[in-house]
C-alpha cells in the first residue's frame, strides 16, 4: 500500500453515501480512488472491463468480492451491476483514447459517450454520479480556460469527452441527476503506467539520471494523484441542485514547462546530470501553454491542490520504493503472463440447470485468483433450454462466449471447438455437469505457473457406486499397460493446458479424437493434481455401460496395438493347443482312454472352434482398425457451428464465424 499520507481525509470518505462503485478501477486514477476509499470502508466495488490494465487490481490486496467485471457498452451488464450492488455513489473513470496507443476511433466514442449514457440511464436522483472528464476538452483553447469558456477540441478523444460533458448536463437538467464533470489536468503519482513521463522521470531520478525528454517549452499543469482523489470525494459530497451538471477544472493553476519540471526534479533528488532536450519526440497534442484555472472548483467544491510538485515527486518516489517498483510493478505492467487470461471450455449437453452455478463458481474462483478470464460454453446441440441460459449469461458478461453446434458431436469435438476460438494463455477443459469442480483450478494454475504445460486432474475418488468405480479404475490401468504412450491413470479431460499445447492439439489432422490420449501423445511437461470427482449435481448422467464400453474401445483402438499383438500371441497359443488336442486324441485312441468317442469328431470340433474363434476375433479387431481408417479418409469436419455469441454480438453465418475466428487467432 502507498506509504505516503494521502490528502483524502477518512472523515470525508465515510460521509459518502454507499455502496460506492468505481467504474474504470483498473486504470491509473481509478485504482488510486478505489484503493484509498477501500482503506476506510468496505462497501466499495472496483468495476473493470479493460483486462489489459487489470495488473493494478492483481497487485492490490483486495477481496475478490469487491472486484466486479462490467462492460459499460453492454446495457445488460450495467443493469446487472446496479441491480446487484444498488450503488448510491458512482465514480466513472472508464475512458478510452487518452493514450497514443489507443487508436480505435469507434471504441473511443463508444466508451466515452455510449458507455456514459448506459451508466446514466441506470442512475436515479437519489444517487451521486461524478465523471472523470479531461482538460483535453478545451483543445486549442488551453491557456488557463474557465469552465464557461469555449471548448475547441483538437482530437477524437477530446470531442468524445466534450460530448460526455454535455450528456451529463442534459441528464442533470432533464432528469435531475446529481452529476458533475471533473476536467482533469496532468495527474501523476502511484499506479501510473511505468512508461509515462513522471514515473519514468522519478525512476531514473532514483538512479541518479534523467530519461529522454521532449521539447523544454512544452507545458503541463501537474496535479498529484492524492489531490485528484480528494477532488472526486469533495465533488460527491458537495454536488447539489445549484451546481449539478457543471464541469470543474481539477488543476493547480500553475503552468510548468518541461524545463521547470526537470529543474524541480534535479533539486529534489540532488542530480547533477544536464538534461538532453529533444531526445524524445513531442506528441501531436503537446502544447506550450497548457494549464488550468481552478477558481470555480475552490469556490463551489472547496477544493484546491495542496501538494507541491517537489513533494509530489518525492511521494511518487516513496511509493515506488514501497511497492518494489522494478521487481513487482514494472514486470506486472510489461509481462502479460503475470496476469494471464484463462479460458475454461465447458462442454454442455443437458446441463442447463448446472450452467448458472458453473458460471458463478468460475467467476468467483478467477476473481479470487486475480486472473483474467474468458469462459467458453459449447452447447453440443443440447435438447434443453441451454441456449436461453447462455444467452442471459453472455448478455451480462462480455467475457463469456457461447458456441452452438448443428448436432451432438460429442464432448471431444466440443472441447476442440472451444479450443479453436480460445485466446487465453491456457485453457481448462471441463464437463458442464459440475463433476469437474472449478475450485480445483487454482491447484492447476499453481502447477502451470511452476512451468508445467499440462496439468490434469487425477480422480482419486469418485462419488459413485463401488462396482462402477472399480470398473473405471481397472480400465485406466489396462489402458496404461496396453497403450504405446504413457497414459496417466485415473485422468479424464479435466485439465489446464498451455496455449502452445492447445495449438498443437487443434492442428492435429485426425477426425476422431480422444483428447486425454492426444494430450499425452503431444508430450510437453505434464503433471497431475489429485481431486475427488463429485456426483452430478442435476439430472441423470448421459453415460451408461454401452457408452462406457464404446469409450473404452475408442481409447484402446486409438492408442494401442495390443489387440493385434494379442491376436498374434493367441494364434500361436491356440494353434499349439490344437496340436496338443490332436496328440491327445491319438494317444487316447491308442490307449483306449475313451472308447465311446467317435473317431475324428473331437479333433474336428476342437479345430473348428479354436481356429474359427481366433479368426472371428482377429477379423473383429481388424475391422475396428479399418473402420478408424475409413473414418479418417472421409475428412469430415470435427464439428459444425451454427452460432457463436459474445456479449451482445451474435455470429450466425459460416462467413461471420470464420472471420471472427481468424480475428481471434491474431490476438
Amino acid at each position: 500500500m502507498n506509504q505516503s499520507a494521502p490528502n483524502l481525509l477518512p472523515t470525508d470518505s465515510t460521509r459518502l453515501k454507499g455502496p460506492i462503485v468505481v467504474f474504470g478501477a483498473s486504470g491509473f486514477i481509478g485504482a488510486n480512488l478505489f484503493e484509498q476509499l477501500f482503506r476506510v470502508r468496505k462497501d466499495v466495488y472496483a468495476l473493470t472491463h479493460d483486462a489489459t490494465k487489470a495488473w493494478r487490481l492483481k497487485l492490490l490486496d483486495v477481496p475478490a468480492e469487491n472486484i466486479v467485471h462490467c462492460d459499460i457498452l453492454s446495457t445488460t451488464s450495467v443493469q446487472d451491476v446496479f441491480g446487484k450492488i444498488k450503488p448510491k455513489t458512482i465514480f466513472n473513470l472508464a475512458a478510452y483514447g487518452a493514450y497514443s496507443k489507443q487508436k480505435n476511433v469507434g471504441l473511443t466514442y463508444e466508451t466515452n459517450v455510449l458507455g456514459t449514457v448506459n451508466i446514466l440511464e441506470n442512475c436515479t436522483p437519489d444517487m451521486v454520479y461524478i465523471h472523470a472528464g479531461s482538460s483535453s476538452e478545451y483543445g486549442f483553447n488551453c491557456t488557463a480556460p474557465k469552465e464557461t469558456d469555449r471548448v475547441e477540441p483538437n482530437s477524437h478523444y477530446a470531442v468524445s469527452k466534450v460530448s460526455a460533458a454535455y450528456t451529463l448536463e442534459y441528464y442533470a437538467k432533464v432528469h435531475q441527476l446529481n452529476t458533475l464533470n471533473l476536467r482533469l489536468y496532468s495527474i501523476y503519482g502511484g499506479w501510473e503506467e511505468p512508461d509515462r513521463l513522471i514515473p519514468r522521470l522519478v525512476e531514473e531520478n532514483r538512479k541518479g539520471q534523467l530519461p529522454p525528454l521532449v521539447s523544454p517549452d512544452i507545458s503541463r499543469d501537474f496535479v498529484y494523484v492524492d489531490d485528484c482523489i480528494n477532488a472526486f470525494v469533495q465533488a460527491a459530497l458537495k454536488v447539489n441542485p445549484e451546481i449539478r451538471g457543471r464541469s470543474y477544472n481539477i488543476a493547480t493553476g500553475q503552468k510548468t514547462t518541461m524545463r521547470e519540471l526537470v529543474d524541480v526534479a534535479r533539486q529534489t533528488f540532488g542530480l547533477t546530470q544536464e538534461p538532453v532536450w529533444g531526445s524524445m519526440t513531442n506528441r501531436n497534442w503537446d502544447l506550450s501553454d497548457w494549464y488550468g484555472d481552478p477558481t470555480a472548483a475552490e469556490a463551489d467544491l472547496g477544493w484546491k491542490a495542496t501538494t507541491s510538485l517537489s513533494d509530489g515527486l518525492r511521494q511518487t518516489a516513496d511509493w515506488q520504493i514501497a511497492h518494489q517498483y522494478e521487481n513487482r510493478v514494472i514486470p506486472a505492467f510489461q509481462t502479460p503472463t503475470l496476469n494471464p487470461v484463462i479460458s475454461p471450455i465447458i462442454a454442455c449437453y443437458k446441463d442447463a440447470q448446472a450452467i448458472p452455478y458453473m458460471y458463478e463458481r468460475l467467476v468467483k474462483t478467477f476473481n479470487e485468483m486475480k486472473v483474467r478470464y474468458e469462459i467458453i460454453f459449447v452447447n453440443d446441440n443440447s435438447p434443453d433450454n441451454t441456449d436461453e441460459v447462455l444467452s442471459e449469461i453472455c448478455a451480462k458478461d462480455p467475457n463469456v462466449i457461447a458456441i452452438k453446434h448443428s448436432r451432438n458431436f460429442g464432448s471431444q469435438s466440443a472441447f476442440l471447438s472451444g479450443m479453436e476460438i480460445a485466446t487465453g494463455d491456457a485453457v481448462v477443459l471441463m464437463d458442464g455437469d459440475l463433476q469437474d469442480p472449478p475450485e480445483v483450478i487454482p491447484k492447476f494454475y499453481e502447477k502451470w505457473q511452476q512451468g508445467f504445460d499440462v496439468v490434469y486432474g487425477v480422480r482419486v475418488q469418485r462419488e459413485m457406486p463401488p462396482h462402477v468405480h472399480f470398473f473405471y479404475k481397472q480400465f485406466y490401468r489396462l489402458f496404461k499397460r496396453t497403450a504405446y504412450i504413457n497414459i496417466p491413470v485415473d485422468a479424464g479431460d479435466f485439465s489446464i493446458i498451455d496455449r502452445k499445447v492447445v495449438r498443437e492439439l487443434v492442428n492435429l489432422p485426425e477426425t476422431e479424437q480422444f483428447l486425454r490420449g492426444l494430450r499425452a501423445w503431444v508430450g510437453f511437461k505434464q503433471t497431475g493434481v489429485d481431486y475427488v470427482r463429485p456426483e452430478r449435481m442435476f439430472g441423470i448422467s448421459t453415460n451408461n455401460w454401452t457408452k462406457n464400453i464404446w469409450w473404452a474401445k475408442k481409447a484402446i483402438f486409438s492408442f494401442s496395438f495390443a489387440p493385434l499383438e494379442l491376436m498374434t500371441y493367441a494364434g500361436f497359443v491356440l494353434t499349439g493347443l490344437s496340436m496338443l488336442g490332436i496328440v491327445w486324441q491319438i494317444i487316447s485312441r491308442l490307449l483306449n482312454f475313451d472308447p465311446h468317442t467317435p473317431y475324428g469328431l473331437s479333433t474336428v470340433i476342437i479345430l473348428v472352434m479354436f481356429f474359427g474363434g481366433i479368426n472371428l476375433l482377429g477379423i473383429s479387431f481388424l475391422g475396428e482398425y479399418i473402420s478408424k481408417i475409413f473414418e479418417e479418409t472421409k475428412k469430415r469436419p470435427k464439428f459444425i457451428r451454427t452460432m457463436v455469441r459474445k456479449g451482445d454480438r451474435i455470429y450466425k453465418t459460416a462467413a461471420e464465424i470464420s472471420t471472427m475466428i481468424e480475428q481471434r487467432k491474431s490476438k
